[in-house]
């Protein structure tokens, strides 16, 4: 399991919105650049490599996949972006040579784009972290209620235990804010259950109460929030750069190598796709190509993880895996972005 997606969680909303050093406006050098309102977002540090050079900065802690790109092209480094990505957290510009992401001279090519900086989420932006950070939580439930009622506790126990160990700590203050009650004390008392009788009646009690718990926090944000399609294609693209990042972590040489990896990714896109059930039509009236697109992208995604147990041979490639998480994310924006000029 990789840390580092939930400490990048902080600014998740910036994975679709990419913050630049000086202003999101669209520049000659990314027209795509969506306008966004300065309260989105506040500035309060910021690498010195992220200074006002008159380049848009690309956040290396928090562009999804196709903002990455711009690198991978540029040098010319196949699965850059994933590399970047596998990466995070980045404390500063130069992490990716410490790092062995690229090379100095690589480096040298695009430092003048690469940014770090760290913001202070208000407004949307925060309630898409908070929600983000929720559905991840949600994944790993789902998956791990899969393994349950496969009778398979010790690779169920993991997927209880993430959200504790890794998320919690990081939308505990927002939870708090929300006025939302605390449910760590379940999740801690599931997962201690589960390792020590996994048979016991009170497992499918606690359970449930924890994941009423969860949708509870959820339903902290207002309900036409969480169905309005342009902030829901937001925290789906947090869980779709997770998944494709755990799945990367699981694979090796064609073969399933890490099950939890595996399971962590199926969740994030099992929950990710239930988000989209939820929006598809307004998508579809919105936009009618982008949904096409979206919808087509995550039935052939959601193939590449038949069960919660792992397969003998992996069913689409890592790189597959990304042009799919891509081609979603592309057309996502152009929803975003739609919703945006409207607003």
């Amino acid at each position: 399991m990789k840390n580092f997606r939930y400490i990048c969680l902080t600014v998740a909303a910036a994975a679709i919105v990419t913050l630049s050093s000086c202003s999101s406006t669209p520049t000659a050098e990314n027209p795509s650049a969506p306008v966004t309102s300065p309260q989105a977002t506040e500035a309060v540090s910021e690498s010195s490599h992220s200074g006002h050079s008159g380049k848009e900065k690309i956040n290396i802690n928090t562009a999804i996949l196709s903002e990455l790109d711009k690198f991978e092209a540029k040098l010319g480094v196949p699965a850059l972006s994933n590399k970047i990505q596998a990466g995070r957290p980045y404390g500063s510009p130069e992490d990716l040579v410490s790092k062995k992401v690229i090379t100095q001279e690589q480096f040298n090519q695009i430092k003048d784009q690469v940014g770090v900086q760290e913001v202070v989420l208000t407004g949307e932006a925060k309630d898409v972290d908070y929600m983000s950070k929720l559905s991840l939580m949600k994944g790993h439930l789902l998956v791990a209620q899969e393994l349950l009622d496969q009778n398979q506790p010790k690779q169920a126990e993991p997927h209880i235990g993430h959200p504790v160990e890794e998320i919690y700590v990081d939308v505990e203050e927002q939870l708090n804010e929300r006025k939302v009650k605390e449910f760590k004390t379940n999740l801690v008392s599931l997962q201690d259950l589960v390792k020590s009788n996994s048979k016991d009646s009170k497992v499918k009690t606690n359970f449930a109460s924890s994941m009423q718990s969860l949708d509870g926090a959820i339903a902290a944000l207002p309900a036409d929030q969480r169905s309005k399609p342009g902030f829901v294609l937001q925290v789906i693209n947090e869980l779709l750069d997770s998944a494709n990042s755990e799945y990367g972590a699981a694979i090796a040489d064609g073969k399933i190598t890490a099950p939890i990896e595996y399971q962590d990714s199926r969740g994030f896109v099992v929950y990710a796709n239930d988000l989209y059930k939820g929006i598809s039509s307004q998508v579809a009236q919105a936009d009618p190509e982008a949904h096409k697109a979206i919808d087509s992208s995550f039935a052939e995604l959601i193939k590449v993880w038949p069960a919660a147990i792992p397969p003998a041979k992996a069913v689409k490639t890592p790189n597959d895996v990304t042009k799919l998480v891509k081609t979603i994310e592309e057309n996502s924006q152009k929803v975003v972005d739609k919703s945006n000029t409207k607003a």
